[in-house]
């Protein structure tokens, strides 16, 4: 069975948000990052960073939210041809490299959101998801950054109401509920 390695708090929470809603079967194991148990050599001999998530599939190991929600999309999502796993991959580095420090780093919050937010607005005011009218791993990715504003942040997102409602919509999905909104 694929064991997840999380820490409270941390970016585990996307991956078990996607596996929820794949309904791949996991184990999740749970290190208290207070005690060290990720400086562990245990630990270390699957991610030699030191960091969290991580998952243990038979003999694979893989470290990175980014590239894990990728290989569960290739591995269980029914991707369909190059184009589509370019797009998805698009989507989960532009939420990992650009929106989340957009987002979360306060020192260019002010100046990234303004410029990220609305791009996403619009496409959001077309369609309820990211790729269309279905919901894909692009939506655990982006979608968890942006959920976690109303958790943590407190934004004022009344310019973006596509954005909210959106979140809501996210929110609202049993897997999200087993998961991140399970945190809040």
């Amino acid at each position: 069975m694929l064991k997840l390695y999380g820490g409270s708090r941390s970016r585990a929470s996307i991956v078990q948000w996607y596996l929820e809603e794949l309904g791949v079967p996991y184990d999740y194991i749970l290190l208290d990052m207070q005690a060290g148990e990720h400086r562990q050599p245990d630990y270390l001999a699957i991610n030699p960073m030191g960091k969290v998530p991580a998952i243990v599939d038979g003999d694979f190991q893989l470290w990175e939210s980014g590239a894990i929600l990728l290989y569960l999309a290739q591995k269980y999502g029914n991707l369909n041809g190059l184009e589509e796993q370019a797009t998805i991959a698009q989507w989960i580095l532009f939420a990992n490299a650009t929106l989340g420090p957009g987002i979360f780093v306060e020192a260019s919050r002010e100046r990234e959101m303004p410029k990220l937010f609305p791009p996403l607005e619009q496409r959001l005011q077309n369609q309820p998801f990211l790729l269309g009218d279905q919901f894909s791993v692009a939506d655990v990715a982006v979608g968890s950054y942006l959920s976690y504003i109303p958790i943590m942040l407190q934004l004022d997102l009344s310019e973006y109401p596509a954005i909210s409602d959106y979140i809501k919509r996210l929110g609202e999905r049993s897997a999200f509920q087993k998961t991140i909104g399970g945190r809040s």
